[in-house]
């Protein structure tokens, strides 16, 4: 598992005292407030650290002690930052989209593998697993219904197919 995951990326400069404009790739500004520090890297080599975090509609306006000015802030524009996940909590049975991806699909009940995840997707009504087997690709929606399980640290999720899903044509 990563250590140091993608939370946003830096869009754009606010005002002239350093602040920024970050485009959030977390559920909510409130777990984005929990991380007094985020990485410039993945591999957590570069530090900025948090002074300010506040919501503007579907972004976040984000300041750093190190970014002072309009003319620091311009250096960091399109940066990718990423968060520490031991700086962070999740829900009870929560899961980081990075600990999906790569995990075998198989049926809860038969065991029959399906494929691997490749990607999380969401559309509004529930996340959607994108599962890869061969050259075919197909779309899961990841709801009680069907995922009944999620196994992160053995990578594997057990679901219940819907009628359909996986017959072949």
């Amino acid at each position: 598992m990563k250590q140091f995951l993608e939370v946003g990326r830096l869009i754009n400069t606010h005002g002239v005292k350093g602040e920024m404009k970050m485009e959030l790739w977390c559920d909510s500004i409130e777990y984005l407030k929990q991380f007094k520090r985020l990485y410039l890297d993945e591999n957590g080599q570069r530090a900025l650290n948090v002074a300010s975090v506040r919501q503007q509609k579907n972004h976040a306006l984000i300041s750093f002690d190190e970014i002072t000015s309009l003319e620091s802030a311009e250096n960091y524009k399109n940066k990718i930052l990423y968060g520490n996940r031991g700086d962070a909590k999740i829900e009870e049975g929560a899961n980081y989209i990075q600990d999906l991806i790569g995990c075998y699909v198989v049926n809860a009940d038969t065991e029959e593998e399906y494929g691997r995840v490749v990607d999380v997707l969401n559309y509004g009504a529930s996340d959607i697993l994108e599962i890869e087997s061969g050259k075919k690709r197909r779309l899961v929606p990841m709801i009680p219904d069907i995922v009944k399980e999620i196994n992160t640290e053995y990578q594997v999720i057990g679901i219940i197919p819907m009628k359909g899903l996986f017959d072949e044509d």
